[in-house]
């Protein structure tokens, strides 16, 4: 028996970390506008001045695929950046000239940092402007599907995890087409090792006639330093000016085109990297700063000059495979150097894990010289090997400290944390993440802060995000290279002073609502917290907080007055000074915060009524977040394109794959039903036009009319187009496309002349890869996973397999609890996973019917069910 079954197909793949606006077409004007991800090369691949080029060890295959770079002209160049009491509201324009006798693409790609949020983006063509408006995800992608038929505009935004993000707008216009691009954005600038650090990213990509950059600081706090350090080289020294007054700054950064050069010959720009400005804030009450405008509160809140609050620590750090190499030296680096700040009064204790778990010491113990040294010891001996037990990890730490307080050996006033050190996803015991999340809430209790190092981008940093919000503690990615080790000491930094615990905000019920998160679990020296609020300044001339808190020898109380007038007359006279500040502080912190507890959410129906109130949000206040999208519009309104961001930040767009699998059939037993297994499976990369086909016998790439062959004898790798398969003798393959994609297939072997199996394959896809909410398939179409809600557990008709009510896309469907196998790491016996199996063929779960996804050939692409 055989038969092809559909997988996926038109997995959009982009770099990652990007926001890309996809032009499929405006006005007569300014015709065949397309973007091109030319062969879907990723950022390693693309040179400096923006140029993509092969490799020349593409089986010694030499070609160019290069823009006409030197006949764009970029007239103008512009940043402007008005930070008012944290909140910076940043405008990038790039005015650009076609000079060439044939159409060109014309490129504006710039990195928008992590957490902003995009409210609006114009663009004007030849005198023809588009500018946007904020809709409703499903109206707008009516309205994107209406005029994408009609052969009008169309576009795509999207973002990722990282700490920065690119947008990118990619146009092919005609000669002599001018066209201005002008992108704003607004963030709110959190402190962090007692500075605020406000970073603009400066990649031109060429010398441009007329470069500016423009930042205006108002802290009505009164500014303590402004500093801006060297962070585009040497190549600018004494460009930058700095005019600081009591309260306001002012940073200009203007290179001539000659400064700009790399060298005096140089037709390449140096100009490229970021434009940090960092600066501190005036602090004289100890209650915190109240800035009161328009009808909103902001509270600053960054005590000083406090002695720290003891911790107790434990580090739980990754030692699996994975980690070996540079990861793991620079990790141990980090971690000698952390070890030797701690502090005499805290203690502490190490757990390395692979699929085992060991501790250095199965309790907590002083940082005494002689024990903090005997523990550099102990991490220097560590080599990685094995698969990785987060659940068990975690678990352990967690029951050390538990069993610690418990036994009296904890300071009441200290603080208790875990940091994880990590670069993978679970491959023994427990793999499911949820249930990973769930295990370890429970048994923290709330007492504990769980934070997590996130190393390198195979690592699903959204769990990581999760695990560490849903126990008070933060995430971060750590990018595994050279710097690995300075980054985790960074980090380390932010959390390892103490300064107070329980937090309390108290206002007056009677004159503010609409409270931000109030109550905090620590407060850590160098950070700031912030509140907001709306405040009836109509009947009321000052407002009073009161904030609780613990501190090392004191029970703290800290109350604030401010009159409600106190700003106005100085807001009106700054001509810079953002009007809406508050307004927009509110609104930043108040959707962050709903996204962060819309992640934690127990039950589906709460995590629906948060989605409401972000899309609600998003609407009210001119926003683009993952319920709304970004309607770009001419004036005539007959020429539309959509900037959207789908909900999960891990799905990009734009390089297509299908994967297909073959079934065949075992050895039919007489009276029993034929078992099917994946007997093939194919791989169309599409844009790179090249196909992997796995058997049980062989692995072949086809390029055209060239292909290798490798055979399950085989330990090897084969490169071409930036695409990797790793063959792993006997064992598996590991297909990867860049950074954002990877598919392993595994080989099962059945002994010689077996009465009933036959030799199969298993394909297994990790949930960090860049597939794009188009994704579809029988697998494919879960990429994006819907919303799921379990509930009237039940007896089945064996003990061991309970029943329950799935409610999916809005059936309501019996399933049953059992068993599946995961091979990964056992090919023989495999891991037992609880699984929910969906009744009647999966009818209501998956779309369409199942006989729907059978396709003629392996390379087919699918019509939508």
């Amino acid at each position: 028996m055989k038969c092809l079954i559909y997988f996926m197909v038109l997995f959009l793949v982009s770099e990652v970390g990007s926001f890309d606006l996809v032009i499929d077409g405006i006005p007569d004007e300014v015709e065949n506008m397309i973007d091109v991800e030319i062969d879907g090369f990723p950022s390693s691949s693309r040179t400096r001045n923006g140029r993509y080029q092969r490799s020349t060890s593409d089986w010694g295959y030499v070609g160019d695929l290069v823009e006409d770079d030197d006949k764009i002209g970029l007239y103008s160049y512009k940043v402007q950046s008005t930070i008012t009491s944290r909140l910076a509201n940043t405008m990038i324009q790039a005015k650009m000239v076609n000079n060439a006798k044939r159409p060109q693409h014309i490129v504006f790609d710039v990195q928008v940092p992590k957490g902003a949020f995009i409210d609006n983006f114009t663009m004007d063509v030849n005198g023809i402007t588009f500018t946007s408006s904020i809709r409703e995800k499903s109206e707008a992608r009516r309205m994107y599907s209406q005029a994408k038929a009609k052969g009008k505009a169309a576009g795509i935004v999207r973002s990722n995890a990282l700490d920065m993000e690119n947008f990118k707008t990619e146009v092919n216009v005609p000669p002599g087409t001018r066209i201005q691009f002008e992108l704003h954005y607004q963030e709110m600038i959190r402190r962090k090792l007692s500075s605020y650090e406000h970073i603009i990213s400066l990649k031109p990509g060429r010398l441009a006639k007329h470069m500016e950059v423009d930042v205006r600081i108002i802290e009505p706090q009164g500014i303590r330093y402004v500093h801006v350090p060297n962070s585009l080289g040497d190549h600018f020294n004494g460009i930058t000016t700095i005019s600081k007054g009591e309260k306001k700054a002012h940073i200009s950064f203007k290179p001539t085109m000659a400064q700009q050069r790399k060298c005096p010959t140089c037709s390449s720009t140096a100009v490229d990297g970021n434009f940090v400005v960092q600066y501190d804030v005036n602090r004289e009450s100890t209650g915190g700063e109240l800035e009161i405008f328009n009808g909103y509160f902001i509270h600053f809140f960054a005590p000083e000059n406090l002695d720290p609050l003891p911790k107790n620590i434990l580090f739980v750090i990754d030692v699996s495979g994975s980690m070996w190499g540079l990861k793991m030296k620079q990790t141990i680096e980090a971690m000698k150097a952390i070890l030797s700040e701690l502090r005499a009064a805290d203690q502490f204790s190490l757990i390395d894990f692979n699929h085992n778990v060991r501790c250095w010491r199965d309790n907590l113990v002083s940082a005494t010289p002689a024990q903090v040294e005997d523990a550099k010891k102990y991490i220097q001996t560590i080599h990685p090997n094995g698969g990785t037990n987060i659940n068990e990890a975690l678990l352990r730490a967690t029951f050390i400290l538990n069993e610690a307080q418990n036994l009296g050996m904890l300071d009441p006033n200290s603080v208790s944390m875990i940091v994880l050190v990590s670069d993978g996803d679970p491959t023994v015991g427990e793999l499911k993440l949820t249930t990973i999340q769930k295990n370890v809430k429970q048994s923290i209790k709330d007492e504990f802060s769980l934070f997590c190092l996130g190393i390198g981008f195979d690592v699903d940093y959204d769990f990581l995000q999760r695990i560490a919000t849903d126990n008070r503690g933060m995430a971060q990615r750590i990018f595994g290279n050279q710097e690995t080790s300075a980054q985790m000491k960074r980090f380390y930094n932010q959390v390892s002073t103490p300064l107070l615990k329980k937090i309390q905000f108290n206002y007056p019920q009677e004159s503010v609502s609409d409270v931000t998160q109030s109550s905090f679990h620590n407060y850590f020296g160098g950070s700031e917290i912030v509140v907001a609020g709306k405040v009836d300044t109509a009947n009321l001339q000052h407002l009073e907080s009161v904030v609780t808190a613990t501190a090392a020898n004191a029970e703290l109380v800290m109350e604030t007055l401010r009159d409600v007038e106190e700003l106005d007359g100085f807001m009106k006279k700054d001509k810079y000074a953002d009007p809406e500040f508050t307004r927009k502080l509110w609104a930043y912190l108040t959707v962050n915060q709903m996204l962060a507890e819309r992640n934690t959410a127990p039950t589906a129906a709460l995590k629906r009524n948060i989605t409401k109130s972000i899309l609600q949000m998003s609407l009210d206040h001119h926003i683009v977040t993952p319920f709304t999208s970004m309607l770009i519009e001419n004036s005539e309104n007959d020429e539309i394109m959509l900037a959207d961001q789908p909900k999960d930040p891990r799905r990009g767009c734009c390089s297509g794959v299908v994967v297909n699998g073959q079934l065949i059939g075992a050895k039919k037993e007489e009276n029993k039903k034929l078992n099917t297994y994946f007997g093939k499976f194919g791989f169309y990369f599409k844009n790179k036009g090249l196909k992997v086909e796995i058997d049980t016998e062989t692995i072949t790439l086809k390029d055209g009319p060239y292909g290798i062959t490798l055979t399950w004898s085989d330990t090897g790798h084969i490169i071409r187009k930036q695409l990797l398969i790793s063959v792993k003798k006997e064992s598996n393959v590991t297909i990867r496309v860049g950074e954002e994609m990877s598919f392993m297939v595994l080989l099962h072997r059945v002994w010689k002349n077996h009465p009933v199996n036959v030799d199969f394959l298993g394909i297994y896809i990790p949930p960090e890869n860049q597939f794009s909410p188009e994704a579809r398939g029988l697998i494919g179409q879960f990429t994006s996973e819907p919303e799921v809600y379990i509930h009237n557990l039940r007896p089945g008709q064996t003990p061991e397999k309970p029943q329950a009510t799935m409610e999916v896309k809005g059936n309501k469907l019996t399933v049953t609890r059992g068993l599946q196998k995961d091979y990964r790491t056992n090919r023989v016996f495999g891991t037992d996973v609880q699984c929910w199996f969906v009744h009647n063929s999966g009818k209501g779960f998956i779309e369409g019917h199942y006989k729907d996804y059978l396709v003629p050939h392996l390379y087919s692409f699918l019509k939508k069910p």
